[in-house]
Formats: structure tokens, sequence, C-alpha cells
């Protein structure tokens, strides 16, 4: 069963707060009990409110979700909140509260703690935003995550909150691969995305994926034609190069080789300026 809990506007004007509505779910058996994935939407004026006002009773309620095995948090639409606006918080400690969960979503960044990032079960590790930091990235980089099987970074902009290095905080998720079991990885929606497709190209943990994802960014021929000539990216099962700057000469190669790739959204080549898709 997956339930969502989230406020509008005007019961959130009215007082409504997130924490009674897990409470309630909390105890009603029916419910908890075969709850298996929850989501949290607007927990209430996101742009200016944290999580830390329900955060306590989600983690004090765990016993109630012994079959929870997916988490969201902020799972809410543009117009509730601009993703860059989201305010988040230390997550971190929801993990050790959820020790059978197998997913764990977030949107937005803004504040955004993992810390301690360790988990016996996590397969899937998702993080939705404009602009992603170098510390969050160092968290997960050396994370205690050995049953984690998909990994999907939005990087974003600097402007929305990315402060990292393509070497120091990037990089070493194609080269350093702390995750045994990963066979999907997301290093997404980046200015710096031909940068990470050339590494890609070369990179040891293309060898132990089935899918690569470095969709949403300014992918140019420069960073395409890197990945084409890469024999490790042409037997992966999936790539996808979703929303890119490439041309049209390119894009009929990538069509015509035989690899399993995504090439929706091409944008104008002839724009000045690039940006990725998710930045506002």
């Amino acid at each position: 069963m997956e339930i969502k809990l989230s406020l509008d506007f005007d019961a959130y004007e009215d007082g409504a707060t997130l924490a009674p509505l897990i409470e309630e779910l909390a105890q009603d058996d029916e419910k908890s009990q075969s709850l298996t994935s929850l989501l949290i939407g607007d927990w209430g004026a996101a742009y200016e409110e944290s999580p830390d006002s329900f955060l306590p009773v989600l983690i004090e309620s765990s016993s109630r979700f012994p079959n929870l095995r997916k988490l969201f948090i902020g799972d809410m639409s543009n117009e509730e909140c601009e993703v860059s606006w989201i305010n988040q918080s230390n997550l971190g400690p929801l993990l050790a509260a959820y020790p059978q969960l197998e997913s764990f979503i977030i949107k937005g960044s803004s504040s955004l703690e993992l810390e301690p990032l360790e988990h016996a079960r996590l397969q899937e590790l998702t993080i939705i935003c404009g602009g992603l930091s170098a510390s969050v990235l160092q968290s997960i980089h050396k994370a205690n995550l050995p049953e984690l099987r998909k990994l999907e970074l939005y990087l974003g902009v600097d402007d929305y909150g990315f402060d990292g290095n393509l070497e120091k905080d990037i990089l070493p998720f194609l080269y350093e691969n702390p995750f045994p079991k990963l066979t999907s990885l997301g290093l997404k929606d980046s200015e710096l995305q031909d940068e990470i497709a050339i590494a890609a190209a070369n990179a040891p943990v293309v060898q132990q994926l089935e899918e690569l994802d470095l969709s949403e960014g300014t992918l140019t021929d420069k960073g395409g034609e890197a990945l084409l000539n890469s024999e490790a990216v042409r037997s992966l099962k999936h790539l996808n190069l979703n929303y890119h700057y490439m041309s049209d000469s390119l894009v009929l190669k990538w069509r015509n080789s035989g690899v399993n790739v995504t090439l929706d959204d091409q944008q104008d080549l002839d724009d000045d300026w690039r940006y990725p898709s998710l930045t506002e």
C-alpha cells in the first residue's frame, strides 16, 4: 500500500501540521501494517519550513510501519514549491529508524544533510534538486550502503546549491566506486555534463553497470562522441541522454549505433546559453 501525506496551503494557513497526520496513520493498525510506500509531500510552506517539525514523529513511529520499503521526502510539484526552494534537514537518522527500507528518495537540497549515511538493505538512493552540495556528495561517497543498486543524483548548478568540484566530488563515483552491487548510476542535470561524459567513457564503474544516466544536463557533441566511442558504454543495457545539446549528425550516429539510448528533448544548439533541465 502506498500513501501520500501532505498539506495544502489553506490547511497550513489554518494551523494544520504534518505530524498529527503521521500519528493518525501510525495508529491505524490496518494501514500502518500494510504500508509499503510513504510519500511525504508539502509539509506547509516548505520554502521556509524544514521537515524538523515532523521528523521526530516519523522516527518515533517507525515500529508502527514494519513493512515500509520506500520513503520519499519532498514529493511536491513546482506549483506547491519550486524544487530549489524546498528546505530539507539532516535525513540520515531516518535510515537508522527504518532498517527495512529499500528505496529512499529526496526532493530538494537546501540545508540537506545525510549523516550518518549507512544502511544494510537500502537499494535505491535518489536526490532530485537544482544543486547538490559538495558535503552531501562526499557523505554519499563515503556511505556504507552495501546493497545499493541504484544511485541517481541531480547535480545542478551553483546558483541553486552545487558547490562541488569535478575531480574531488563527482569523478570518485566513476573511478572509486564504493558500491559493489551498483547497476544503475545517474550523474545528471549538470553544467559539467561533457566533462562527466568524457570521464565516464573510460571509467571502471561502467563495467559493472547496466544503466548509465547522464541526462538533463548540457551534454554536447564533445561528451557525446566520447561516449559513442566507448566499448564499455556501448555494452550497457540502457544509456539515458535525454535532454541534450548534441547535433543532428551525432544523434543520427547514435540512432544507427545499435545502442539502447534515450535521446529525446534535443535542445536548441544555437542558444548562446546552455542550461541543465532542472534549474528554474
